[in-house]
């Protein structure tokens, strides 16, 4: 699989979370994110792009929002209503993105809205699981220990998301920490949600300290 996809958050030097750019015949950004400029990068790889596609609404994956609406007047696909979104997002449904279809996929626990998004090559798993934070280094959940998060419903939007992710998946975008590729790790997507999933399962603090 060649990896064409930019993480165009890659050099801020402040909190945000991963915004990435998904190239094709459907420019597409997944997140936003909240670094100053960031329309500007996205700028440097297209100059016209078709759509934001949210995984949630939490504040570091929209804080650059409409600095890149308004750059490139983009319609904003989300699952819960937002003031700009163009089109509603909803479990089953089929996104383009680049050169892909993407299936939706509702993933709540880390936020009421989340969703994932799993085409046959690649997820984009926003929050919900992420491949190293500062909790795990190979496998971990999205924090569920705030106002309105759920650690039950993130244990079963991680479980449905197994049961809905193709075999040939072979790399995850999560909205933190690296890029996970296959490839590169002789272990699938899968075994590291798995992992993720038994770590959210023992039910403990995600940051022990915390």
């Amino acid at each position: 699989m060649t990896d064409d996809i930019v993480t165009v958050t890659a050099g801020a030097d402040q909190f945000t979370c991963n915004a990435y750019f998904v190239p094709g015949e459907v420019p597409t950004l997944v997140d936003a994110g909240t670094m100053l400029g960031v329309a500007d990068v996205v700028a440097d790889h297209t100059d016209d792009l078709d759509r934001v596609v949210l995984t949630h609404q939490h504040s570091d994956h929209v804080g650059r929002l409409d600095e890149v609406l308004d750059a490139f007047d983009a319609d904003l696909y989300a699952y819960a209503d937002h003031p700009r979104r163009t089109h509603e997002l909803a479990d089953g449904d089929a996104v383009e993105m680049g050169d892909e279809s993407y299936d939706v996929v509702y993933t709540p626990g880390h936020a009421s809205d989340h969703v994932s998004l799993v085409s046959n090559s690649r997820l984009f798993s926003g929050d919900v699981v992420v491949y190293n934070d500062g909790a795990y280094d190979d496998g971990s959940f999205g924090r569920t220990d705030m106002t309105g998060q759920s650690r039950e419903r993130l244990i079963t939007s991680l479980r449905t998301l197994l049961d809905r992710l193709p075999d040939s998946v072979e790399a995850m975008y999560a909205g933190h920490g690296d890029v996970f590729r296959a490839s590169d790790h002789g272990e699938s997507v899968r075994d590291v949600i798995e992992r993720a999933l038994s770590r959210a399962e023992r039910r403990q603090p995600k940051y022990p300290d915390g």
